[in-house]
């Protein structure tokens, strides 16, 4: 969790298309051991929170604590809806 992700490389990521949105989304892919990455909204659910730690953990996947809230991070995504977690797959971006 050492280094910051910027607006401008979740942007990328979303442009390469191997980017999963939503909670439930990215512990499907957890749990099947496809995600290379996952980014957590700064206000994410404690509940939530503990069981990505969780399954990134037994898949070996990186978790990264964005300082953005969930409602900036849909505008970053330009989604109309609040975004908790990102995932990126493997293979994405190397």
């Amino acid at each position: 969790m050492a280094e910051k992700i910027g607006s401008s490389e979740i942007k990328k990521m979303l442009k390469s298309g191997n980017v999963v949105i939503g909670t439930e989304r990215t512990m499907k892919n957890l749990k099947l051991g496809r995600v290379q990455k996952v980014l957590m909204s700064s206000n994410c659910p404690a509940r939530v929170e503990k069981n990505i730690s969780y399954y990134s953990g037994l898949s070996g996947a990186e978790v990264h604590k964005l300082e953005f809230p969930n409602d900036e991070l849909s505008v970053i995504c330009k989604k109309p809806f609040s975004i908790s977690v990102l995932a990126l797959l493997k293979g994405a971006i190397k």
